[in-house]
């Protein structure tokens, strides 16, 4: 399954704010497992759910062979282990996939993570064509068909009943099983996002085709909780026990992934359609110039008397070179104020906080993820100061639109 962070998604970790120092930029950095290595300048990592679902498929396939070729003896769990590995790389040629035209259609790639049920593709901007939309999401399960067909054709070349004729027929079997999944039309599938694309096209709206593939998703999110043990059960004889539990459980999990998916992808879109609301025009403070040697007792002052609620340091040109940060304020206590001088209590503007007042929405999120800080200047397209926008304001004018979003 591949992920566009926004609207369909597993993992929708929202497009919030930024804020604080070098050390907490550090911590919003892809995580999420092991770090396997890079592909175009993108992070794959293998989450730590991998390894039980793993020895999941070693357990399960060697069974198998074990009924298929007993002469390997405990060797069948060491030809188990090189299938798991072969079956996630595959996933992983998925993954690519979906890589690979996300840069193609200069759409960020934050991170590649191979997890419990096969893989996810972190990209972080939509799609801004439905026909993007769709060859974006078609590419992964097709080069899945792509794997099976190689690995069909492999199947040609080596004797059945041997080890390699039992690891190819295996991968042509998955990768089938990969495909035809994935096509299914219900986010957070790629078919889903295949569907809202058709639905955008001939409706002209972006946010109905990802309701369409959001309802989809939790169709086919019952249809798996039901269906899975039923057909289980029917290819068993009706015969239950054990693996039948087994079944529902597995059923049980996937259809909650499912219907938590396309849930987030609806939620996401949703939120994107209210982003718009936030402007740094309308959440920044009304700042006054002060020098940097003027007390903070009377910058204050000044401030009160203007109605403002920030202070901006200002050299003898009056152009600004520091913001006075509000925490800093506060923990000065007000009998100490008159001797305290603001500079001490600024922290200097450094490139990329200055913000613009036009910003608003993802453009104005983006820019505050750049260079994370506690507060930024405003200013007018012509340099002329604004205002200082606070990160803590526009954390709360985001945490409003995701809650009206519920």
């Amino acid at each position: 399954m591949s992920e566009s962070g926004r609207p369909p998604s597993q993992n929708t970790n929202p497009p919030g704010p930024g804020g604080g120092d070098g050390t907490e930029k550090a911590a919003r950095e892809p995580g999420g497992g092991i770090l396997m290595g890079r592909f175009l300048g993108v992070p794959i990592y293998v989450a730590p759910s991998w390894f039980l679902v793993a020895a999941l498929i070693t357990w399960v396939f060697g069974g198998q062979l074990d009924t298929v070729l007993p002469e390997l003896g405990g060797i069948r769990y060491l030809v188990s282990l090189f299938f798991a590995v072969a079956f996630y790389a595959s996933v992983l040629v998925h993954e690519l996939a979906h890589t690979v035209a996300a840069i193609r259609f200069d759409l960020p790639v934050r991170r590649i993570q191979l997890q419990f049920f096969g893989g996810v593709s972190e990209i972080e901007k939509d799609s801004d064509t439905p026909g993007r939309e769709f060859v974006l999401a078609f590419v992964g399960p097709l080069l899945s068909l792509v794997l099976a067909a190689a690995f069909f054709g492999g199947m040609q070349f080596v004797e059945r009943g041997t080890v390699p004729g039992v690891l190819l027929a295996g991968l042509m079997v998955s990768n089938l099983i990969v495909a035809i999944f994935n096509f299914l039309p219900g986010l957070p599938l790629d078919g889903g996002r295949m569907l809202r694309a058709v639905v955008w096209k001939f409706s002209g709206d972006a946010m109905k085709g990802t309701v369409a593939a959001a309802w989809a998703g939790r169709v086919l999110a019952l249809a798996v909780l039901i269906g899975l043990p039923m057909l289980s059960y029917a290819h068993g004889n009706g015969e239950s026990g054990a693996d039948s539990l087994t079944d529902a459980l597995l059923a049980a999990v996937l259809a909650a992934i499912m219907w938590t998916g396309a849930g987030n992808g609806l939620r996401m879109a949703r939120l994107r359609e209210r982003l718009p609301d936030l402007r740094a025009r309308t959440l920044t403070r009304r700042a006054v110039p002060v020098s940097s040697d003027t007390p903070l007792s009377e910058a204050l002052r000044r401030a009160n008397e203007a109605g403002a609620r920030a202070l901006v340091v200002v050299d003898g040109r009056g152009d600004p070179t520091a913001l006075v940060r509000e925490s800093a304020i506060i923990s000065v206590p007000e009998h100490r104020r008159p001797w305290v001088a603001v500079s001490g209590l600024a922290h200097d503007l450094r490139p990329g906080m200055r913000v613009s007042a036009d910003l608003t929405g993802e453009e104005l999120l983006d820019t505050l993820r750049a260079t994370p800080s506690t507060e930024y200047l405003v200013v007018e397209p012509t340099g002329e100061i604004y205002g200082v926008l606070s990160t803590a304001d526009v954390e709360r004018a985001f945490v409003a639109a995701m809650s009206r979003t519920a």
